[in-house]
This record gives C-alpha cells, structure tokens and sequence, in this order.
C-alpha cells in the first residue's frame, strides 16, 4: 500500500505517548529537507510512562516489522506512515502521528 515516506522530523509515538526517535536515518536521502529512516535501524522510545501494578516498564524500543517493498534507500527499505513496529519489551505499537506529506512510496 503506498504512503508517505517517514523522516527524522516526524512524530512517532508509543502506544503510551512516548517519544520514538530513529536510531539512524540515512543521511544520503532526504525529504522535506530531513534524512529518510529506513526499516533495520531501531527507534529509540523516551518518555513512556507504562507500568504494571505500579512497577515501571516503559518501551524502550520500537523495531520496525513492515516497511515500503518497491523503495529503498541504501538498499534497505524505507519507512512509510502505514508502517508497522512492535516496541520492546512490552510489544505495544508505534504509531505514526504526522509526517511530510509531499513523497510518498510503495
């Protein structure tokens, strides 16, 4: 399906409103002025407040299990907005809130 190509500047969130960054983008490519991020790489999550019977166990990272299947950047896939990560170690969602929305990929 296709959809709008992630960047580092775009809001990624954890399912409990943490704040997902890009373990490292690719410098080489860019959209709206900013690196693309592309699947391997991890999101590293700060902020999560999730806790269990009042024990603390934030994400802490988000791994990326979909990506685009007909754009690569370094040869490796980019993210898109309809991308799937599953976070770590309580496997809850990332979930994409905004991005540019000029280029778009399959």
């Amino acid at each position: 399906m296709p959809g709008f190509l992630l960047h580092v500047g775009a809001t990624v969130l954890c399912a409990h409103g943490g704040q997902a960054q890009p373990g490292s983008p690719n410098p080489r490519v860019l959209v709206g002025g900013q690196p693309v991020t592309t699947q391997p790489a991890p999101y590293a999550v700060a902020g999560c407040p999730f806790n269990v019977s009042g024990v603390p166990s934030p994400c802490l990272t988000g791994q990326w299990v979909t990506a685009a299947t007909k754009v690569l950047a370094g040869g490796l896939p980019v993210l898109l907005l309809d991308s799937q990560a599953l976070c770590a170690p309580n496997s809850t969602p990332l979930q994409v809130s905004t991005t540019q929305t000029r280029v778009s990929g399959m």
